[in-house]
């Protein structure tokens, strides 16, 4: 079947949402309808519409309708027999109205209040997936045709065989405040942790991006690709996933399991999905995490353990191959 991917750029998930699907048989075009065009395009797009918003006299319909005509021409090349739209609350009614009729799903990967869409909005796009649980719920109760999916591990994209073990303690991720008190208190006691992205970075053009002057009393390095997470993560004595006002849970809690790190993970609620105590690690206060860190540092052969059985659940269950299929059956019900 001839499936259009219609995805926003975030991560490059998109490729791997497109493998899978080109795995289970489909051939797949894929439109990045946030997709600016190398420095050029992203240098218009900041002047067209970022800039003039920072100033108070911008707007996001133009934006909006910038990225509706570019996902509708994409429908109009591929000719597509089934179109799966990752997020797409910026596109216009036009792209819906120009997929209407066909088998499609729409996967969002954010809370809905996180995003644009209405739930009236929502009721004429057709199938929804969600990896919120909550979501889900209300959804179903608003009389959606919906169905709860949890994010995934590309398990294509596999960690650099030649990455050395490290007996650093890793974060990934944005800087927030209470991110930011975990880590600052983990290296107070001195654990070796260390922090990778643009928000914790000291480096010059990294202080310039995130308008700061300062940086916080953490080790940290730039940002690092998502290939280059999974290798920083495999090779991390344990990597933490820190989750803020979330029900639902992060594409890293499926990355960290399935490229074989230990996990430090904020949520005992993650016992639907892993096996707490010998898959991943949950924590309840600083003092059950600095434990658990001393310990991934020191014991070898539990952490080893716990690696092992993290990544045969991932592979088992929780890899984008898996996900697809649940979108195949949604996009049967239209």
């Amino acid at each position: 079947m001839r499936v259009l991917l219609v995805s926003p750029g975030f991560h490059g998930y998109h490729s791997a949402i497109a493998g899978a699907l080109t795995e289970r048989g489909h051939v797949v075009s894929t439109h990045l309808y946030d997709d600016h065009g190398g420095l050029a395009g992203r240098t218009w797009h900041q002047v067209r519409h970022q800039l003039p918003r920072r100033l108070g006299a911008g707007s996001l319909r133009r934006l909006a309708r910038d990225e509706t005509a570019g996902a509708v021409a994409a429908v109009g090349r591929s000719r597509p027999q089934a179109v799966v739209v990752v997020k797409g609350d910026t596109l216009g009614q036009e792209f819906w109205d120009r997929i209407a009729g066909l088998p499609r799903v729409t996967w969002l990967y954010d809370e809905v209040r996180r995003t644009r869409w209405s739930l009236d909005r929502l009721a004429g796009v057709g199938p929804v997936a969600t990896y919120s649980a909550h979501d889900t719920a209300a959804f179903a109760s608003a009389g959606l045709d919906a169905r709860h999916l949890p994010l995934a591990f590309d398990h294509r994209l596999v960690p650099s065989p030649t990455q050395r073990r490290t007996g650093d303690v890793s974060f990934i991720g944005a800087r927030y405040p209470a991110r930011e008190d975990v880590l600052t208190g983990l290296h107070a006691q001195r654990v070796p942790i260390r922090a990778y992205g643009r928000d914790w970075s000291a480096h010059p053009v990294d202080r310039l991006r995130t308008w700061r002057v300062g940086s916080p009393e953490v080790p940290a390095e730039r940002d690092v690709s998502r290939a280059g997470a999974y290798d920083v993560m495999a090779a991390s004595a344990a990597t933490l996933n820190l989750h803020g006002d979330q029900d639902g849970f992060t594409m890293r809690t499926f990355e960290a399991a399935g490229v074989g790190a230990v996990q430090l993970i904020d949520r005992p609620d993650v016992a639907g999905l892993y096996d707490p105590g010998t898959e991943v690690l949950t924590w309840n206060g600083t003092d059950e995490l600095l434990d658990l860190c001393r310990r991934a540092v020191a014991d070898a052969a539990w952490a080893d353990a716990i690696r092992a059985a993290a990544r045969s659940r991932t592979l088992a269950e929780h890899t984008f191959d898996h996900r697809v299929a649940v979108l195949e059956g949604a996009w049967d019900t239209v």
